[in-house]
């Protein structure tokens, strides 16, 4: 099945998450950085890439519920689909939590709280993408009118069957 969010001939949600995921694990690096560095710079950098962020990752997030509410209930790609759709909620949320606890900080220094919920927020993201790609790449979700909605996992070691 074909996105239903596409522009100029392209589905949106897969070039929109390229920001998102960009600016929440580069605060993750800034966070680092200041932890080894010591220099407050990192801490504001780290807060305003995590605000941007989230702001993106919610607007995909938009684009990929408008796409997975039209894959066909009761296959195996609906079920992907929601998992993914969750895990990157969980992140999001976890990236939320990270930029409060720094907002009551002075220079938005982080803490190590903070730090941890961004890193297991990129883990997070990392287990979001591999399923956004199992939905692309092997039950060709997003792609065409053909997909192939019950094809076994990439991990099962079955070769996919051919879109239709």
């Amino acid at each position: 099945m074909e996105s239903r969010a596409r522009a100029a001939g392209h589905s949106i949600h897969p070039v929109l998450i390229v920001y998102p995921l960009g600016l929440l694990t580069t605060a993750v690096v800034f966070d680092i950085l200041g932890l080894i560095t010591d220099r407050p710079g990192f801490a504001v950098a780290a807060a305003y890439t995590m605000a941007a962020g989230l702001i993106g990752g919610v607007v995909a997030g938009v684009f990929g519920l408008v796409d997975w509410l039209a894959v066909p209930k009761g296959t195996r790609a609906r079920r992907v689909g929601a998992l993914h759709g969750l895990t990157n909620v969980v992140m999001l949320l976890l990236f939320t939590v990270s930029w409060f606890v720094r907002n009551g900080h002075d220079d938005w220094e982080p803490g190590w709280l903070a730090v941890v919920l961004g890193l297991v927020g990129v883990l997070l993201s990392g287990i979001a993408g591999w399923l956004g790609g199992e939905m692309v790449e092997r039950l060709a979700i997003g792609v065409h009118e053909g997909a192939h909605p019950n094809a076994p996992s990439s991990l099962s070691g079955w070769p996919a069957s051919a879109p239709k």
